[in-house]
Formats: structure tokens, sequence, C-alpha cells
């Protein structure tokens, strides 16, 4: 069993374990717990009623949140001529298309968010091995793929994060950092949740959302009542 840091022994006094907080005094346990020397992100991970490996149960889809992520987004848009300058006035970091693939095929990815206009899903469309396994690949359903590239890039710059439910039935994200005000995070805790529910999918059963859990970059996770985070 690995050894428990003193910082993080430290970190965990005072939360209760096994206990569901509501949502504030969570928030508010986390902000006080967050010590590391840089501005840690604060994350949310919900537990579903999922298995991911049939596919009517995939839960995969997009939210913006209401204050932010906190974080720089780098967007690359897959794009040629009008759409192209559309990205660049938006102002997306990367904009290219044949010279663009090639620069991925490379391993130069130098993005955090990947957006393409529907013509050129067919030359992506190559690289979906090295962009699916890093949850870099343009989607329609997540909004990546379409013409309305200057809206995209917005989305994405102004706080837009993708979900995408993993093999144990987790879905996780950053929604913020342990610098925002506590009703900042608190808004953007229940955006994301919020957004998790309305993808719930025909094929779930049961239970769908069993536990939601609240954490910074290094501190420790503090189990949220699903009524705080569900309710107006």
């Amino acid at each position: 069993m690995a050894k428990v840091g003193k910082r993080l022994r430290q970190a965990r006094e005072g939360i209760e374990r096994g206990k569901a907080y509501g949502l504030d005094e969570a928030v508010k346990l986390i902000k006080e717990r967050a010590s590391a020397k840089f501005d840690e992100t604060v994350e949310v991970a919900m537990n579903l009623g999922v298995d991911p490996r049939h596919a009517d149960q995939m839960v995969r889809g997009v939210v913006n949140l209401p204050a932010g992520t906190g974080k720089e987004v780098r967007v690359a848009v897959f794009a040629k001529d009008d759409k192209a300058e559309e990205a660049k006035k938006a102002g997306a970091d990367i904009v290219g298309a044949e010279d663009l693939v090639e620069r991925v095929q490379k391993g130069e990815i130098d993005f955090d968010r990947a957006i393409a206009t529907p013509d050129m899903m067919p030359l992506v469309g190559r690289l979906g091995k090295i962009l699916g396994p890093r949850g870099l690949m343009p989607n329609p359903k997540v909004g990546t793929v379409t013409p309305n590239v200057a809206e995209a890039v917005k989305s994405a710059k102004g706080g837009a994060v993708e979900f995408r439910v993993e093999k144990a039935g987790i879905v996780h994200a950053g929604v913020g950092k342990a610098s925002f005000d506590a009703d900042k995070i608190a808004q953007n805790v229940k955006a994301f949740v919020d957004a998790v529910i309305k993808a719930k999918p025909e094929g779930a059963k049961g239970a769908y959302v069993k536990k939601v859990s609240l954490s910074s970059s290094m501190g420790p996770g503090v189990q949220v009542d699903l009524a705080s985070v569900t309710e107006g």
C-alpha cells in the first residue's frame, strides 16, 4: 500500500470518510486544503451506473462552465479559405489544413482542443489513432466538427469542457481553479453535473449517478451530497 505523505495526511484531517457533504461545504473544504505552490485545478468526478463497453450506455458531451475553467486553452482548427480566416479572427491559436495534418502526424500536438469544418474530416480522419487516445479528435456530437468555427473557437476559449465516461463508469473534468470564489466553483460543478445527467443514455438501468466527489490537483477527495448539486 502506498505511503501517504505528511501534507496529504494533514489535508485529510477534518474530512469524515464516507460522509457526503453539501456542495458549499465540500467546496470550502477543498479550497482550504489546496496548499500547493501553484493554483490547483478543482476536479469533479462522477461514478455512473453505466457500462460504456455497450454503445447504448456511452456518456459523452460538452458543457459551457458559467465561470470558465481558469485555464488558457490552445485551440487548433482544421479549415481552409474563408473558414480559416474566421477561425483566426475568433482567436484560434493554430489554423491549417493539409499542413496541420502533417504537423500532427509528425507528433507536433501543441493544442488542447481541435475543431474541424465538415469538409476537412476526410483528411482529419487519418489522425484518429493519434488524436483519439488523447481525447482531441473532432466530433460533431460535442460541437467540434462544425461549419461555425468562430462560435466553436469562442466556446472552447470561454470555458467549454468535453466529457466522456471511462471504462469503470467514471466521468471527470476540471471545473475551475482553487483561487476561484467558492460560489463560482459551485456554479461550475452544478453545470457539469447537470450536463452529465442530461446526457443519460437510453441503455442506462437503475441508479444513474452513484457518487459525486470533488478534489483539487494535490488534495484529498470529498464526497458531495447528490441533492445539493442537483437542486435549483
